[in-house]
């Protein structure tokens, strides 16, 4: 890729940008009430304008589908009424949370009477760099609102229409209830070099999020100057012990594989104890060629997987690392817990890891040992998910170990500062 951005690239996202400051000054100023009947705002209008963002979205899937989009990647990007009504939902749980803004976070009286405190505030301007998700135009422009900052979005290319319908609602939401509209916008065109002026656009934009593919968010990491909040693609496992419930075991690997396969927080692999595996496997692999699961498996798995008559094929080295995001999922039978933690140490993606077992001691191994944003004892991997938390609708769920790991809700967007008070202290 080339290094060289196109110089009226730059100067148009730099304006942006600057617009965005503006409006994260004003954002900043804000009580709850105001925020919120903001947020109630944006949901009516989504609501209102559902057949226009329908129609929009039937645009993209159209020409999604003619591009050869996949199927899993054109079901992220469909929007039915049901699903904007549902996206404009999450806007109104957002306004019915706690506000972190001015939040004491700790303090202190010294000896010599200052009173020092470390505050919650605004991050200030935020990017979004996202693939085919429409929601998340929503979610991230209700969350930088409730939490004080503005947004910029770059959404892929393939929900261009539809982002360009669900962004001048909310815009239009905005100066309706007299705010900066400003605080939300989409950088539209401009190709890779819009995204890449969005990530170096260091002293204008706070933070940058990436949400998408391996690919998208590795770019972004590595090319960006701003400071990134990576979130990482989901190669969750789902390890099944000795003490583990046959049919315990099968509901959450079944749940976690195929309630649905196209998002970061499905199971990919599964890993089954050796001692388990005549109990469980028959009946779990008879349930997994009911539900169309090819599994990519070693050979003791797959000897089960045949004789329930399941689409199987042999593992390579590539399926324990890969995120299918389809019916797809990776399978071992491994000799005991020190082999399942050794192998998911080895090809986890850092973001959800579960283990069924009646194995107390086991679990506490697992869960200690296991490093990931989130480990979970008998359920599903799909649980991973800022509103299955309470926290409502989500910006993204973290991998990485600094500010912010795993779910990232409403105090996730903001940073702090210290207010020292005194009576004439000096040092």
């Amino acid at each position: 890729m080339s290094t060289t951005i196109d110089p009226d690239v730059i100067d148009r996202v730099a304006g942006v940008a600057r617009a965005a400051r503006v409006a994260a000054r004003e954002l900043a100023l804000l009580t709850r009430a105001e925020k919120d009947s903001a947020l109630h705002a944006l949901a009516d209008a989504v609501d209102t304008g559902a057949a226009d963002v329908v129609a929009a979205n039937a645009e993209d899937l159209e020409r999604g589908a003619g591009a050869g989009l996949a199927e899993n990647l054109l079901d992220r990007l469909r929007l039915d009424e049901t699903r904007v009504h549902a996206v404009a939902d999450a806007l109104r749980q957002v306004a019915g949370l706690a506000d972190p803004v001015g939040e004491v976070v700790r303090g202190s009286s010294l000896a010599n009477g200052l009173q020092i405190r470390q505050v919650r505030v605004p991050m200030g301007v935020v990017g979004m760099i996202y693939e085919a998700r429409p929601n998340v135009t929503v979610d991230a422009a209700g969350l930088a609102l409730k939490s004080g900052n503005a947004v910029i979005l770059r959404g892929g290319s393939a929900a261009a229409s539809t982002n360009e319908a669900l962004v001048g609602l909310l815009r239009s939401a905005l100066a309706g209830q007299g705010l900066n509209p400003d605080a939300v916008s989409l950088l539209s065109g401009g190709g890779h070099d819009a995204a890449r002026a969005l990530m170096t656009a260091r002293g204008l934009v706070d933070l940058v999020i990436p949400r998408g593919g391996a690919g998208l968010i590795r770019t972004v990491v590595t090319e960006s100057t701003v400071p990134v909040i990576e979130t990482g693609i989901g190669n969750c496992h789902v390890y099944v012990d000795a003490g583990a419930q046959a049919g315990m075991a099968t509901e959450i690997v079944l749940n976690s594989k195929t309630h649905r396969t196209s998002v970061c927080n499905a199971a990919e692999s599964l890993l089954v104890h050796r001692d388990a595996a005549e109990r469980v496997l028959p009946g779990l692999m008879a349930d997994l060629a009911a539900a169309g699961v090819t599994v990519h498996g070693d050979d003791a798995m797959n000897r089960y997987a045949r004789s329930a008559g399941a689409q199987h094929v042999p593992i390579s080295a590539e399926d324990d690392d890969t995120e299918f995001l389809s019916l797809d999922i990776s399978a071992r039978v491994v000799d005991d817990l020190d082999e399942a933690i050794r192998h998911i140490q080895e090809h986890s993606s850092g973001h959800t890891e579960a283990i069924v077992t009646d194995d107390r001691a086991a679990a506490r191994r697992f869960t200690t040992e296991v490093d990931a944003a989130a480990v979970l004892v008998n359920a599903s991997t799909r649980f991973t998910d800022g509103g299955e938390f309470g926290f409502g609708a989500e910006i993204g769920i973290s991998t990485q170990k600094l500010h912010a790991r795993g779910p990232m809700a409403l105090p996730e967007l903001t940073t702090t500062k210290w207010v020292v008070e005194g009576d004439g202290q000096v040092r």
